[in-house]
């Protein structure tokens, strides 16, 4: 089953680059997979990667997308109990 990161709602771009940057502790989201790939010890560089294997990309996606998605749980939870009282 092929998967569709495409972003619904581009103007949400810059918003996911910086949760992106903010859970990798980069500082800049396009380094953020280089980053967790070097972590990961996996030959993962800027340009062509096809030679990498898929468990690999895994690996690096879902350290990234799996701390977005604790990330954004935890900021909802916030704003639910700051916005309890209203």
């Amino acid at each position: 089953m092929s998967r569709n990161n495409k972003i619904i709602v581009p103007e949400a771009r810059k918003g996911l680059d910086e949760l992106k940057a903010k859970v990798s502790n980069v500082g800049d989201s396009n380094n953020a997979k280089y980053e967790v790939a070097k972590e990961q010890r996996i030959d993962f560089n800027k340009g062509y990667n096809g030679n990498i294997r898929a468990k690999d990309a895994g690996k690096i996606g879902g350290e990234i997308g799996g701390s977005m998605v604790k990330e954004m749980i935890k900021m909802a939870k916030a704003n639910l109990i700051n916005n309890k009282d209203l």
